[in-house]
């Protein structure tokens, strides 16, 4: 399995769209991994997760070719996850000479998804479909076997976190959330999950943070608790991701205090595991 992580900041993006902190003008000198655009992954170049805003950017800079994508997760309906004006796009006259195979894109998630759909009224359902994913389910996706677990983050957002998984592979996708609520760990014991790769929020960076982001004290929790209920070992992968610009530390610096805990998330990166 592959995850290519396109957007890695928090809705404002890294620099700050307004923004002239001591952070946001550190990441426009330094650049590289320091630039971060709005929430988007994709597994396997295949599933795509989040639709936000920069979606075209990730187009243009990373390849993403949503010409190939039949279905798309996603984790709630604020606007840097899900930006449905965006569908306008795949009108007929508008997408052409799309393959017979993409012509229907299929979008999973909460009801407060399909409200967003709904409300902008702009694509024809011959184009972009609404597929309910109620929490605490699973359903066969293209081949990926996904469940919608509950996120610690705005209840009216239509909020989850995901475990997809194909063939021997797991992969837990933790944004946005707080700490994980006692469904989550009561599921993962349930159901005796193993994850090869956990991606977690850590919109606060190496600060405190454990109610609707976190920060890196509520990360290792989470991680700990993981470690010690089975759900990772010492070949798991984690990550952290999701990083608001207020967290005020840059990439090198991030990953050189996590050590070799945790990956640092970077937009147009790619992990296979």
């Amino acid at each position: 399995m592959k995850l290519t992580y396109y957007g890695t900041a928090a809705a404002e993006g890294w620099p700050g769209v307004f923004c002239r902190c001591k952070a946001c003008i550190k990441a426009k000198e330094l650049g590289g991994r320091n630039i971060r655009t709005r929430s988007q992954a994709c597994i396997d170049d295949t599933l795509l997760i989040d639709f936000p805003a920069d979606t075209y950017l990730h187009v243009l800079n990373y390849g993403l070719d949503l010409t190939r994508i039949k279905n798309m997760l996603i984790t709630h309906n604020h606007m840097d996850h899900f930006y449905p004006a965006e569908f306008w796009c795949r009108n007929e006259g508008i997408a052409n000479d799309l393959e017979p195979e993409y012509e229907v894109l299929y979008v999973w998630g909460d009801k407060a998804i399909l409200n967003g759909i709904a409300n902008r009224g702009e694509c024809s359902e011959k184009r972009v479909q609404f597929r309910e994913l109620p929490l605490l389910t699973t359903a066969d996706v293209e081949g990926y076997c996904v469940t919608a677990l509950p996120a610690d983050h705005d209840q009216t957002s239509g909020c989850r976190i995901y475990v997809i998984s194909k063939d021997d592979k797991t992969l837990l996708y933790a944004h946005d959330t707080g700490f994980p609520p006692a469904e989550v760990w009561e599921y993962f014991e349930a159901n005796h999950l193993y994850f090869d790769f956990v991606s977690i929020d850590d919109c606060s960076g190496l600060n405190s943070g454990r109610r609707g982001h976190m920060g890196l004290d509520a990360a290792d929790e989470m991680r700990q608790r993981m470690l010690d209920i089975g759900a990772a070992d010492s070949k798991t992968i984690f990550c952290l991701n999701h990083f608001s610009h207020n967290c005020l530390t840059n990439y090198d610096d991030m990953q050189e205090a996590v050590g070799d805990r945790y990956l640092i998330s970077y937009d147009g990166m790619s992990v296979e595991f």
